[in-house]
């Protein structure tokens, strides 16, 4: 009786290492991806309302201050939303809005924009 006890363990020792082997080798027990949420996330009835002719305060109380700060082109302001989530497409939105004398001159809107 005790040849075989060792042998029972060394069997079972065994058997436990090859299902642990397994399974973190598999891919449905993947590490969590988080979702990644970036920029300005617009909502559809604040972009409706920017219209042509509005001042800068108006525009960042609508739509709050921009993502990008273009020292260069301070005429256009960008806001770009990024989302990529942990396991899906990848999603980019971008609006742009150009001003002239301190008044809006010319929007381009995005396709879509986000609701959130």
């Amino acid at each position: 009786m005790t040849r075989q006890s060792p042998r029972i363990r060394q069997t079972c020792l065994t058997f436990f290492v090859t299902i642990s082997l397994v399974l973190t080798g598999c891919s449905v027990f993947s590490v969590h991806r988080i979702d990644v949420r970036q920029g300005n996330a617009l909502k559809q009835r604040d972009v409706a309302q920017l219209k042509i002719g509005m001042n800068p305060e108006q525009v960042t109380y609508l739509l709050g201050n921009p993502l990008i700060d273009d020292s260069y082109h301070t005429d256009r302001w960008d806001y770009v939303y990024y989302y990529d989530p942990g396991y899906g497409k990848t999603e980019q939105r971008r609006l742009t809005v150009f001003f002239e004398s301190g008044q809006v001159i010319r929007i381009k809107r995005p396709l879509v924009t986000a609701e959130s």
